[in-house]
């Protein structure tokens, strides 16, 4: 059973002048995986083509935001299996994942010049790689090193992603989203207890370094200590993805993110430390 140090707290950020709010013109581009298109949902968009019919929250939040009498285009960024860096895909494809896409190199560059609203999830599938490197032995005799060095590397590619959005579209609203304690959402029920551990350590501390972005004017959606996103119901069937339930309740608070802003993530909660 692996001893696995957690990420250091999550500190309660806020950015005095908040972001740039939304005009009636939104030029929406929308970075992550599989999340961007809605998989999991009844009726979710194919990859990189437009479209706005489905049940994903990207493409609810497009809808609402067209209901409030806003002109919105959307560019969807997002691929499913993506992570966030070159590394972390070169590290899937040494344990035998196809990972096609990663944020840097593959979405963020592309983001329009334009864009007023991106939106960003992204961090799930970089848990799962990073698992899977220590069941194959990447970690070495050292699991904990393995993962912290992991869990900062990860903060400091939030930070550049941000600024490469920012460098292409300088007023643009940024909403990320963090993520819940992976392991403690179905998808992990039926993993034995180490591996529970590093997803709570991954998950938890790639969390804290989407919560530094508040400091930089990004609004953060704190999924990490949101009791709602622990509710079972709210899963597809593989336990992983949003189903129709979960991916209307991201549009929610993705949409009141991107309009009004969103509350400081938690500095501390008991989700954490749950699995």
């Amino acid at each position: 059973m692996l001893g696995l140090a957690l990420a250091g707290g999550c500190e309660a950020f806020r950015d005095p002048s908040g972001p740039t709010p939304l005009d009636t013109v939104v030029n929406y581009d929308a970075l992550g995986a599989s999340d961007a298109i809605g998989y999991g949902a009844s009726d979710y968009c194919l990859p990189l083509i437009p479209c706005t019919t489905g049940n994903g929250y990207v493409q609810q939040v497009t809808r609402r935001l067209q209901g409030d009498g806003k002109t919105v285009s959307l560019v969807n960024l997002g691929v499913p299996g993506a992570v966030l860096s070159p590394a972390v895909q070169s590290l899937g494809a040494s344990v035998g994942l196809e990972i096609l896409r990663n944020v840097l190199n593959d979405e963020a560059p592309y983001v329009r010049r334009s864009a007023t609203l991106v939106t960003v999830f992204i961090g799930a599938n970089d848990a799962n790689t990073v698992g899977r490197a220590i069941r194959n032995g990447h970690a070495g005799a050292d699991p904990t090193a393995f993962i912290q060095s992991h869990i900062q590397a990860f903060g400091r590619d939030m930070q550049t992603l941000v600024a490469t959005v920012r460098g292409r579209a300088p007023e643009v609203r940024i909403v990320a989203l963090n993520l819940p304690n992976m392991a403690n959402t179905p998808y992990a029920a039926g993993l034995p207890i180490g591996e529970k551990r590093v997803l709570q350590a991954l998950t938890v501390g790639f969390s804290a370094g989407i919560n530094t972005l508040a400091l930089q004017g990004v609004v953060v959606v704190d999924l990490m200590c949101d009791a709602n996103f622990y509710n079972p119901a709210i899963f597809s069937a593989d336990g992983f993805h949003p189903n129709d339930a979960g991916y209307n309740y991201l549009t929610d608070v993705v949409y009141r993110a991107a309009t009004t802003g969103a509350p400081a993530p938690s500095a501390s909660c008991s989700f954490m430390s749950k699995f």
